[in-house]
């Protein structure tokens, strides 16, 4: 069996923590490795990384893993895989040094504060030649996936539009702790949905309909005053609502438009806290992380508006749920999964940095957009 070290640097925060140590490497780790397509196994070995020694030793003996530090370039300097999700402004020069070093890189979006700087790092991987996966998780989650399978098997015909619906009320933290870190919401530290979102809507958009061609957003900060997890309160000076439309081009010429509404300052009535509506000629879709439900053309009701009358037609019940027909676990794990057999074989992840390159560009045209209040086409990236 080959065992691979991975530095997990950032895993003291909510993600690193969460998705990627609790609900991925320890699984993948606890189930003895992932099986190769030659039937070996490769098994992992964990090395918390963070700048909080005391927070480390707890999670360390919490569950069970041996190693772990303070010292982010020894960490780098040891590993076989470099990981990271840390704060977005130290990410580039984490990921730079690991690359250097001849290591393979799994990482966080979005992977850099600018597109110069995302771009430089996609140019870094093209010549060092390791293998490098940056996380595209809600494509492999159980909503996306039949969402995808619905699109690939020809159920929309024509598609013609994406609604999106993302968000949920942070606390200000005043009366109640928030639930995101203070710095999301300044700029100066990286903060801002746009920043954290577009990089996620631009490879929901690429994996399931296509290329995304042009950009409209408008950005507010509508809670400007928060407080921190001292309790100390600050100045929010970074967004935290962007609402935006996308022109898309699918791969056999189709155009279609996309809205996606993000916020932290949105209380939920949805089923699920983020939700992509696809319209085709033939059918419709509403897909969560988890569920998906679709509507047929020669399904669809024929609803007639007449405001003075109540509605008696049960519209959600018209929907038929889209089954998984497959056992498909967590979507950090698996995509973490596939990495593993990508490094172990020695080929490109499919997933790679010019891929977040792409995400950072819709996230910087985003806000460019907002400031201007125009919509900006989005130029092809070229290494």
């Amino acid at each position: 069996m080959t065992t691979l070290r991975i530095a997990m640097n950032g895993v003291t925060g909510r993600m690193g923590y969460r998705q990627h140590l609790v609900r991925s490497i320890l699984p993948i780790r606890d189930q003895g490795g992932v099986t190769l397509a030659d039937g070996s196994r490769v098994q992992v070995e964990p090395v918390l990384v963070g700048r909080n020694a005391d927070k480390l030793k707890e999670l360390a003996a919490k569950h069970d893993v041996e190693h772990w530090t303070t010292d982010v370039d020894a960490a780098i300097k040891d590993a076989d895989i470099v990981f990271d999700a840390a704060m977005t402004n130290l990410r580039p020069a984490t990921l730079s040094k690991a690359m250097q070093q001849g290591k393979h890189v799994f990482t966080e979006k979005p992977t850099a504060e600018t597109l110069a700087e995302a771009i430089e790092l996609a140019r870094l991987q093209a010549t060092t030649g390791v293998t490098v996966g940056v996380v595209h998780d809600k494509l492999y989650l159980p909503g996306l996936v039949k969402l995808r399978r619905l699109v690939d098997e020809g159920f929309f015909g024509r598609i013609l539009s994406l609604r999106g619906e993302f968000g949920y009320w942070v606390f200000e933290g005043d009366s109640q702790p928030a639930q995101r870190p203070s710095w999301n919401y300044r700029t100066e530290d990286g903060g801002g949905i746009t920043t954290d979102m577009f990089c996620h809507w631009n490879y929901v958009l690429e994996g399931i309909l296509g290329q995304v061609k042009t950009v409209t957003a408008r950005t507010a900060t509508h809670i400007p005053t928060r407080w921190d997890e001292q309790g100390r309160e600050y100045t929010a000076t970074a967004d935290d609502a962007a609402y935006g439309i996308f022109d898309v081009t699918t791969p056999g010429g189709d155009d279609v438009v996309a809205q996606i509404n993000s916020s932290w300052a949105v209380r939920v009535f949805r089923d699920e806290l983020v939700e992509f509506q696809v319209d085709g000629t033939h059918g419709s879709a509403v897909a969560g992380l988890r569920e998906c439900r679709a509507q047929h053309r020669a399904h669809t009701p024929k609803p007639v508006w007449n405001p003075d009358l109540p509605v008696t037609e049960p519209f959600r019940d018209q929907w038929l749920d889209v089954p998984a027909n497959a056992d498909l676990d967590n979507g950090f794990k698996l995509q973490w999964e596939e990495f593993l057999r990508d490094v172990v074989a020695g080929r490109p992840h499919r997933y790679d940095l010019l891929s977040a390159a792409r995400g950072v560009q819709l996230a910087e045209l985003g806000l460019q957009s907002s400031a201007e209040g125009r919509r900006i086409d989005i130029p092809e990236i070229t290494l």
